[in-house]
């Protein structure tokens, strides 16, 4: 299989600014395991100051946070999803996301690019980061 490369991606100045303007971040694939990726990005994100939604097919809570099972289900407004699934599975969430109507920005974290879905979900009005750590920009950038 092929790597894509990102041809629809943010500047390190728009990556800075999403990572101020956005408080609530939808983690796709968020495992309950703390060696996974996942759980050590959102648990860090967590850590400074972001509200966290879980959206995994199993488990009730994951870092003391409610569970969805998927992205609609969430009551709230959703600043920003952040992807930690395969690239096949970015454009369903991105439909997904635009179903909802309140997603800013569509971040999918190192080794995720899909840019059918990132022009549509920029198509739609969001941002989009494809192929970087929302952890690593963060720790960098503040």
């Amino acid at each position: 299989m092929e790597c894509e490369v990102a041809t629809v991606n943010s500047n390190r100045d728009e990556v800075k600014e999403i990572l101020q303007s956005v408080k609530s971040v939808a983690v796709i694939g968020l495992s309950p395991d703390p060696s996974k990726d996942s759980h050590r990005v959102a648990k860090y994100l967590q850590s400074v100051g972001y509200k966290i939604y879980p959206v995994y097919p199993k488990e009730e809570t994951i870092l003391g946070e409610k569970v969805y099972r998927a992205l609609v289900d969430i009551p709230e407004k959703v600043d920003m999803v952040n992807i930690f699934r395969k690239p096949a599975a970015v454009l369903p969430v991105v439909e997904k996301a635009i179903e909802r109507g309140d997603v800013d920005v569509i971040w999918s974290q190192i080794g995720i690019v899909n840019n059918e879905a990132a022009e549509k979900a920029v198509a739609n009005g969001m941002k989009v980061v494809q192929n970087r750590c929302s952890m690593v920009e963060h720790r960098e950038l503040f």
